[in-house]
């Protein structure tokens, strides 16, 4: 069955992008390595990891890195993290010497030290923070906003249509929601009745405005009958694409095409170990920590392969990329 239709382009304000299959943000995965091959692989829109303001405000060296986009990023959003308005102001000039295509505030985070902070997902109990950031960055450059958020913080306080309506009113030109409370963490199964309760909300009331939906998108499949089942119109890909980079290529083919070429052969599987080991030798200070930071990739790659489960134990030890040839080796 052909399902073309659901797979198009996406306007952002005035950003036009030729597909609406995304990367969403992920601390410690969504960096230059990982977005190089997502890109390559048929991201039509890569996103940092998120990026604290008062880290851009200071200047840090760490936090700044985070907003250098890939060789291959023509487009690039940058996700921001913060409380406050004030440290977005002490920041922002510095945030926009890095060209970001769209400009994502993080209102969905659920990790213990980032909520503590009273940013990420606790801005669903602040929502009037979060429109302070949407109105100062729509008011002071003509870069497209977008908001990340949850169905609210827990399942007594879902405050996701009016969260969003107040994102859109205050400037936001694309949202993006995880159909999960904060307190639910990723368990139990995402809520895509309430995506499509927002969706069908905003098409009706902000016709200019995409909704993209996020959680529990693991496999191609899962993108299909999210598009069909929710009416959202796109699809931000996250814990899928962790050990799959070729999601994205996979979903658009089962889109336009009706054939399902998920999962990929093992053999393509080592090929993308490979290559993300090398960007990731390349873009780090030494190589040791590249070997280091690729094995939880490795462990996302494999999982499920027979067989597998020596040759994770040997990537744990690896120590150079002779190491991991070696032990992939083993698989095929």
């Amino acid at each position: 069955m052909n399902n073309s239709k659901l797979y198009h382009p996406i306007k952002i304000k005035d950003v036009l992008i030729d597909g609406n299959l995304f990367l969403a943000p992920l601390a410690g995965y969504t960096d230059i390595p990982f977005r190089t091959l997502c890109k390559k692989h048929g991201a039509n829109l890569t996103t940092s990891e998120m990026v604290s303001t008062e880290g851009i405000a200071r200047g840090n060296r760490k936090t700044t890195e985070l907003m250098t986009r890939a060789e291959n990023e023509k487009l690039f959003a940058i996700q921001i993290f913060t409380n406050n308005l004030d440290s977005l102001e002490r920041g922002f000039e510095t945030l926009l010497n890095f060209n970001p295509t769209i400009i994502d505030i993080n209102c969905g985070c659920p990790v213990p030290k980032v909520v503590k902070t009273g940013a990420g997902s606790a801005l669903m109990r602040t929502p009037e923070i979060m429109a302070s950031l949407v109105n100062f960055i729509n008011k002071n450059t003509e870069i497209p906003v977008s908001v990340k958020f949850r169905t609210g913080w827990d399942v007594e306080n879902e405050n996701y249509l009016d969260f969003a309506k107040l994102a859109i009113d205050s400037g936001a030109s694309s949202i993006c929601m995880h159909a999960r409370t904060k307190t639910q963490g990723y368990m139990p199964t995402a809520h895509w009745d309430r995506l499509e309760t927002l969706t069908n909300m905003v098409h009706t009331q902000y016709k200019d405005v995409p909704v993209f939906g996020s959680g529990d998108l693991f496999e191609p499949n899962d993108g299909l009958r999210m598009l069909k089942e929710t009416n959202v119109d796109g699809l931000m890909f996250a814990r899928g694409a962790i050990g799959n980079p070729c999601i994205f290529d996979q979903t658009k083919h089962l889109l336009l095409t009706g054939e399902d070429i998920y999962p990929s052969p093992i053999n393509q599987k080592i090929e993308l170990i490979l290559e993300q080991l090398d960007l990731m030798c390349l873009n780090r200070s030494n190589e040791e920590l590249a070997f280091t930071e690729m094995r939880k990739h490795c462990c996302a790659y494999l999982k499920g392969v027979h067989g597998a489960s020596h040759v994770k134990q040997l990537l744990m030890k690896a120590k150079n990329r002779n190491d991991y040839i070696e032990a992939l080796s083993l698989l095929t």
